[in-house]
């Protein structure tokens, strides 16, 4: 390692590290500004306001910069990551009977949005990238499968050439789930403009925020229409018609339109997404260079090293004692070491364990439809459960400079020296 990378770090050993944090910390004047437009406007609904010749255009506007970013044809704002993904699976034509194939280790959300729609969740093993293993989708496509969950975790995009290559062979949709990842790249693409259709997340924790909120994304005009009316109880408004011709026959949907208020806070946040980015990469880089040459550690393979997002630093050790052990000298130096977002292994939930859901046909009141099964329980997921229970990380974010990163990483030598695993 450069010695004088580590300088400052070996000098300051009281130094204090301040929490992580992305987006939220950069709400400033750039919201007040477009929200107090909306609250000025008098116009908090999308689609009209007090002025029939002004059209509130937050959203609008919103959606169009996100899928100029992006690279896709349309953009769909929406009221979480969450709605997201229950209406691009809708647009998907997912339903009953169906199956899609979804990480075992990601967000509650991955899972339950599947079960929503009333299709079966088929999870899949990982792996160290903490993304969906190529080879999976191969392995798990059967004649009811209908897409695949592609979770673009913590920053980083998963392996896409072989995953979008399996799911072509198998001959189902691919949905990208980037809510943890936007801004992200693979091989000079953004994430959610590969598949065939994505989502976002602007919940406080994720890069950019707006509270709540989520986009929807896609280059399919039919899939676009879909989703708008999922979200919208079954419209189709002028609005969208005039961007493309409806031709899907009317049918009930659900609600989940952004509100003025939460696009004005979004948009401002989107414009700070690449900033964030580069940001947070650049940490992530430095603390890397200490990490890099310690025996017995590994670090997180990038399958496009280019493109992260950088907003998270994992490494393995040997064993889930030696990870428990490093954690609690992590702790103990006051460096964080908590992921920013909640994952888990889907397996290992109650939600999962219980067969109850509120989806169609289905009441979590009583007992419902034929899941759990074998298949979700830890012994299935023997290479998942290796990785998570070895791992740590630590969280990078706007607060933190190069001198924290290498406050860290002599921290990181010096416990890794103490527990002496080289």
């Amino acid at each position: 390692m450069n010695s004088s990378v580590g300088t400052t770090a070996e000098t300051s050993s009281q130094r204090i590290i301040p929490a992580p944090c992305l987006g939220w910390s950069l709400v400033g004047a750039e919201e007040e500004q477009l929200v107090l437009e909306v609250l000025r406007s008098q116009a908090l609904f999308r689609y009209y306001g007090p002025d029939p010749k002004s059209p509130p255009a937050m959203v609008a506007t919103l959606e169009r910069e996100f899928a100029a970013l992006v690279g896709t044809r349309f953009a769909l704002a929406v009221t979480s990551g969450t709605a997201a993904l229950q209406v691009a699976l809708g647009a998907l034509g997912v339903g009953p009977g169906d199956e899609v194939i979804v990480p075992a280790w990601s967000w509650v959300s991955c899972f339950t949005a599947v079960v929503r729609v009333g299709a079966r969740p088929v999870l899949a093993e990982v792996d160290q990238s903490l993304c969906l293993a190529p080879g999976e989708v191969a392995r798990l496509a059967g004649p009811r499968t209908k897409a695949v969950l592609v979770v673009h975790f913590q920053g980083v995009a998963a392996d896409l050439d072989a995953i979008l290559a399996e799911a072509e062979a198998a001959g189902i949709a691919v949905l990208e789930d980037c809510a943890e990842s936007p801004g992200a790249l693979y091989k000079g693409r953004r994430v959610g403009s590969l598949g065939d259709i994505g989502i976002f997340s602007f919940q406080h924790h994720k890069t950019i925020t707006s509270g709540e909120g989520g986009m929807v994304v896609t280059n399919d005009a039919r899939r676009y229409e879909r989703a708008v009316r999922m979200h919208d109880v079954g419209q189709f408004r002028p609005f969208h018609a005039a961007q493309i011709e409806p031709t899907e026959t009317a049918f009930c949907g659900e609600q989940s339109r952004m509100s003025e208020l939460t696009g004005a806070v979004a948009l401002a946040q989107l414009r700070k997404v690449d900033r964030i980015r580069s940001h947070c990469r650049g940490l992530s880089l430095r603390l890397r260079t200490h990490l890099a040459d310690l025996p017995g550690i590994s670090l997180r393979p990038i399958p496009d090293p280019e493109g992260e997002s950088g907003i998270e630093t994992y490494f393995w050790v040997a064993t889930p004692e030696l990870r428990d052990a490093f954690r609690a000298e992590l702790v103990a130096a006051k460096i964080p070491c908590d992921q920013m977002t909640g994952t888990y292994a889907q397996y290992n939930r109650a939600y999962v364990h219980s067969g109850l859901a509120h989806a169609p046909g289905a009441t979590p009141f009583r007992p419902g439809p034929d899941w759990p099964d074998a298949a979700y329980r830890a012994e299935s997921f023997p290479r998942t459960e290796r990785l998570i229970h070895r791992f740590l990380v630590i969280p990078v974010g706007m607060k933190h400079t190069l001198a924290d990163m290498d406050h860290i990483g002599a921290e990181v030598r010096r416990i890794h020296a103490q527990l002496q695993l080289g």
